[in-house]
This record gives structure tokens, sequence and C-alpha cells, in this order.
């Protein structure tokens, strides 16, 4: 009898694991099949062909790599608006959208940070008056979707090739405080004989205040006697700019 029984217990141990569970235990995340598929029709199409939570779906696909990505990615556009909201947005802000945590949040910081280096390279070391969409492009792109005013000068040499381009001081959600002494002295350490002035406004709305167009006249009366021109002063908003020599403000 102890023989049977041990046969028994030796039947059941070694039967193997029922169909049906062995097939649950093999069967693939539903989302992988859809990663493949997004990653054939971007690498077939290109990027244009894609809306923006596709785009942020294959950003997302490596950081986090073991999940569904299309409802995060949809839940940061519901939140923040565009891709290049989402990307703008601040690090702590990211985070309280469900499924992105810190080192998700600082990765896509760093996609921005390459925007703005890539965007910064269509403009450096060419004759930015003859650039001048690659110029706004830029701007656009480093200031639209900041949560502060941020006052950007780009110092330009006597050939109009760009030289330097620096955040001189950041400010509130609506105001900057800017030194017109500041940006003169520094445009003497460069030797720049040229500047376009640039802030952003968080509000989205680019129109000049009256401030702005006081302070820019201060800085260009300031700056001529010297030998450097303003070539304007560019106000970006999330739904545009404002150019205020187009403007006839300057």
């Amino acid at each position: 009898m102890a023989s049977d029984e041990h046969d028994e217990r030796g039947f059941f141990g070694e039967r193997p694991l029922p169909t049906i569970k062995r097939a649950a235990a093999q069967e693939k995340p539903h989302y992988l099949g859809h990663r493949d598929r997004l990653r054939e029709r971007f690498s077939a199409t290109g990027g244009e062909a894609l809306a923006d939570y596709e785009l942020l779906e294959l950003l997302l696909f490596r950081l986090i790599p073991r999940s569904d990505t299309k409802p995060v990615a949809k839940a940061l556009l519901t939140r923040f608006g565009t891709l290049a909201e989402v990307l703008g947005a601040p690090a702590n802000l990211l985070q309280e959208v469900k499924g992105i945590g810190p080192s998700v949040a600082l990765d896509l910081k760093v996609v921005a940070a390459a925007a703005r280096r890539l965007a910064r390279g269509e403009i450096s070391g060419r004759e930015v008056l003859s650039s001048w969409n690659q110029v706004l492009d830029y701007c656009r792109v480093a200031m639209a979707f900041e949560a502060r005013e941020h006052f950007r000068i780009l110092f330009l040499d006597k050939k109009n090739v760009l030289i330097a381009d620096e955040v001189q001081q950041t400010g509130t959600v609506d105001h900057t405080p800017v030194y017109p002494r500041e940006v003169i002295n520094r445009a003497l350490e460069l030797s720049a004989t040229a500047l376009i002035l640039v802030h952003n406004h968080p509000s989205g709305d680019p129109t000049p205040s009256r401030a702005d167009i006081d302070m820019t006249r201060t800085i260009i009366d300031t700056a001529k006697p010297l030998g450097i021109a303003v070539h304007d002063h560019i106000i970006i908003g999330k739904n545009g700019f404002a150019s205020m020599k187009g403007l006839l403000l300057i």
C-alpha cells in the first residue's frame, strides 16, 4: 500500500500543467504588438505621419518598458495640451500625471534639452537675419512653455552671426527684471555689435506691454552711442510671437 501511495504522489508530481494555464503563462502582453506596429509606421512614414500621442508613446516605450504607454501619453496630452507643452512642462508637474515618476520626468526633460540644442544648432554660426524663421523656431522651442518669464539675449557679431545665446534674467509668471546697463556690459564683454532681445509671456499672449516697450527703448538708447544695434525684441507666447520691430514699436 505504501508503494502505491508513493507511485500516486509521483504521478501527480510529474503531471504537466493544464494546457490553459501554460498558454496563459506564455501569452505576451497586448501592448507589445502595438509597439512593433507603431515602430514600423514611424520607420515607413516618419514622424510627420504620427499624431502627438503616438510620438509621445514612442518616447515612452523605452522610458516605461513594461507597461502600456498609450494611456500615459494621452493623459499627458490631456493635462498639458501638445507634445511641445509636455516636453516644456516642469518635472514636478509631469510627475502629477499617473505613470510618470521622477526618472521618467527627468528623461522627458533630457529630450526637451536635446530638442533645444538641435534648434539652436540651426542658427549657430549662421547669419541670423537671413535665418529668421530658424531663429523664431529656436525661441519657441526654448521659451514658449516656460512657467516663468525668461529674458534671453542673442549676441551677434558685425556679420550678424550668433556668438552667444544667454538667459540673463528669470522672473515670475508675469514679470522679469531687466537692467539695461547689464545688457550692454555683457555685449561689450563679448564684443557683440548687435543684439536680439527675447522674452516669453507664460500667459500665452505675446502682446508687448507698455513696460516691455519702454524697457526695449531704454536698451536701444543706451546701446546706440556704443555702436551696438538692437535688431528686434521678440516676445514668445504659447500661441505665437510678437516682433516689436514688425509692430513698428521700435
